[in-house]
């Protein structure tokens, strides 16, 4: 009897349920209860450990612009940046990207995760905090709720819904157990994985710029990654390493930034205020993030930058399009796949097709060596430009008359400026297929199938 009471299942019926109060999670549950809507946030830990992730902690000003976010002023906005400097792998050359785009915040990933959490609650979302999730609910293929156990009291509760939204992040918790039915990827590769390692340190003295974060290209000390370091003022940085979990192997990412970046001088006498690894989906988005009665955002539904690993942005971004398609969707009628689709459309014309191309530019990356890159970044066979374009994945174009200079310039590497080639033309296919994503599931698999063919294309002729 004692075991009976304790696993008493209390059961409770919403509009919508989030799962995960990270950034996508909170801005979901915002949008939703905004309207009125009946919204439950269910998050594992306390209220007062939310926003303790392991990330770069940046975000682009314009993110908070498009969402209508006024600028938090209770310390989440620890330094304001200009933009990116990128390093060759020798530290010869040194690309500064200064763009409306690149222009943004340190967080204090904590404070503003609580930030996010407060304005959800605001706007009458119920928060349940200390809740693991254990299963969805599905029923008629469709989902209908969740099962979750309380951390503290071991009651177990089914909460029941219209409409489960999975912000579980890189884990995507709900997604892996959807049946294949749904017609929603369960699995990430790992070779679209990047294990990353990153310490917050403090220095013994400030660094001489701090309005532009640094990243530094190494295929040796971080294959198919990047090493950052990101001021967070008061003599402060953000550091770390990711590499890409290939199948032939990777390097463990903090034995990799001890023995590489911290032996630089900035980081002499400076001491460790936190630490931890965590995983980044660098991929484009999955081709469907609906079915009935379910939507995938943020990093469950790998809506990270392939190329500079930036997740918060696009996070936020897929919750406010996944809310506002909700809320259409619980309107008119029923959550089905079909009234969800429009959060599928909106999310890949706007950062989808742009993370699809960046998805080709990773796999370049990867097949160039760092003689490859000290050459191409030394002689501007690709220029500061050129790179800006391609780290955002939009198009851009080698003119004839440039295109001739930089033969010249490259005749030691035609391979390497071949490759190049290559790729501008398929980012450029990659993102006008992106422009016929279907506005309704029918023909969505033709699409989903050339989808699939063109990324392989591109492992094949680049790293295969």
């Amino acid at each position: 009897m004692t075991h009976y009471f304790r696993r008493k299942i209390y059961m409770e019926k919403f509009d919508a349920i989030v799962v995960g109060a990270g950034t996508a999670g909170c801005i979901a549950a915002k949008t939703i209860a905004e309207s009125g809507l009946k919204v439950c946030l269910i998050e594992k830990s306390s209220r007062e450990h939310v926003g303790e992730k392991i990330c770069g902690d940046a975000i682009g000003e314009h993110h908070l612009t498009f969402l209508g976010l006024e600028k938090p002023t209770s310390g989440e906005l620890e330094a304001k940046i200009d933009g990116m400097k990128i390093y060759s792998p020798d530290e010869n050359t040194v690309f500064t990207v200064a763009d409306e785009d690149f222009k943004g915040y340190i967080l204090n990933r904590p404070l503003f995760g609580k930030w996010l959490l407060k304005k959800a609650d605001e706007k009458g979302a119920q928060i349940q905090d200390n809740m693991n999730f254990r299963a969805p609910i599905i029923e008629k293929s469709t989902v209908v709720g969740i099962s979750a156990k309380n951390m503290k009291t071991g009651q177990i509760s089914e909460l029941r819904s219209k409409v489960v939204i999975d912000a579980t992040g890189y884990f995507g918790m709900i997604r892996k157990q959807l049946p294949n039915a749904f017609g929603i990827d369960q699995k990430i590769d790992n070779e679209d994985v990047e294990a990353c390692y990153r310490e917050i340190r403090q220095l013994k003295n400030e660094s001489e710029d701090t309005r532009y974060c640094e990243i530094y290209l190494s295929q040796t000390s971080s294959p198919g990654g990047y090493t950052w370091i990101f001021p967070k003022g008061g003599a402060r940085v953000n550091v770390g390493i990711g590499a890409l979990m290939r199948k032939t192997g990777y390097p463990n990412p903090k034995d990799q930034l001890y023995s590489t970046a911290f032996k630089k001088p900035l980081f002499k006498d400076s001491t460790v205020i936190t630490g931890g690894a965590w995983f980044d989906p660098v991929r484009r988005p999955l081709d469907n993030m609906v079915g009935n009665g379910i939507a995938i955002i943020g990093d469950a539904a790998s809506l990270v930058n392939p190329i500079h690993g930036g997740g918060i942005g696009p996070s936020m971004l897929s919750g406010h399009f996944a809310g506002k398609q909700i809320i259409d969707a619980l309107n008119k009628g029923e959550p089905t796949k079909e009234a969800l689709w429009g959060y599928n459309k909106t999310y890949m014309d706007t950062y989808g097709k742009k993370q699809g191309a960046l998805d080709i530019f990773k796999i370049f990356l990867l097949s160039c060596s760092d003689d490859d890159l000290n050459y191409g970044m030394n002689q501007k066979l690709m220029t500061e430009d050129d790179l800006l374009k391609a780290s955002m994945g939009d198009d851009f174009h080698l003119n004839i008359t440039e295109t001739a200079k930089r033969i010249f310039k490259g005749i030691r590497r035609v391979g390497f400026l071949n490759k190049l080639h290559l790729t501008v033309t398929m980012m450029r296919e990659l993102r006008a297929h992106y422009d016929t994503y279907p506005t309704t599931p029918n023909g969505f698999e033709p699409w989903r199938d050339q989808t699939v063919q063109l990324i392989a294309q591109a492992r094949k002729k680049f790293i295969e």
